[in-house]
């Protein structure tokens, strides 16, 4: 067993035992050291967004003090969700370890598979000419990052 991963493990198990939330655990890592870990919290905070995945980005980005986290790998123990798959793009971590896939989360009663087979269906565009006029003003910014 990885032990990165077996710590993924440890934090969903603990996870479970306190209610935070499903059973996800997620670590960081970086040249080899553990940066941080966490599981899922949803049930603990209410907050829809507080996957294990989330969580361990934003504990990691505060440690390190960036946003980039270019040269880190991340430990799940599920297949991460569209959500966290895009939250780990933005943060630029490159290599993605991860245990049961979304198939088995759905077997459980979670609903990731339906986010991969289906299109949402109540996206609508508007506002379109105003809300660019926000992009000309970053567009615009001598000092802005980009991430």
């Amino acid at each position: 067993m990885n032990k990165y991963m077996q710590k993924a493990i440890d934090e969903a198990i603990k996870g479970v035992n306190q209610g935070h939330g499903g059973p996800f655990g997620a670590v960081i890592v970086k040249d080899g050291k553990i940066i941080s870990t966490s599981h899922n919290e949803v049930l603990k905070s209410n907050d829809p967004t507080s996957h294990a995945e989330i969580n361990v980005i934003k504990k990691a980005s505060k440690k390190l003090q960036t946003f980039d986290l270019s040269g880190c790998e991340i430990y799940t123990t599920c297949m991460p969700c569209p959500m966290c798959m895009g939250a780990i793009r933005w943060a630029n971590i490159s290599t993605i370890y991860y245990g049961a896939t979304s198939e088995d989360a759905d077997m459980i009663g979670f609903r990731d598979q339906v986010f991969y087979d289906e299109s949402y269906q109540n996206l609508k565009n508007i506002a379109r000419t105003e809300c660019l006029q926000v992009f000309r003003i970053w567009s615009q910014k001598p000092d802005k990052i980009m991430y």
